[in-house]
């Protein structure tokens, strides 16, 4: 069972929804996302698959890559 959070239960108010965007589009970890929206991080995949938000690392290098 997922912890409880709190906003766990409350409908995506739209300012939730940009925020989100605004967090993926820098980067952020789901599980920091779900901290500071009060959601827990299932929750966030959930939303982001929904409004066809990517939450994949782009500035991020591949493993095993030396410079």
């Amino acid at each position: 069972m997922s912890k409880s959070t709190r906003n766990t239960g409350k409908a995506w108010t739209p300012a939730a929804k940009q925020q989100l965007r605004d967090l993926a589009r820098g980067n952020t970890p789901t599980r920091v996302i779900g901290l500071k929206l009060g959601r827990t991080p299932e929750a966030v995949q959930s939303q982001a698959s929904r409004q066809r938000t990517s939450l994949k690392p782009t500035n991020q290098s591949p493993y095993n890559r030396r410079k």
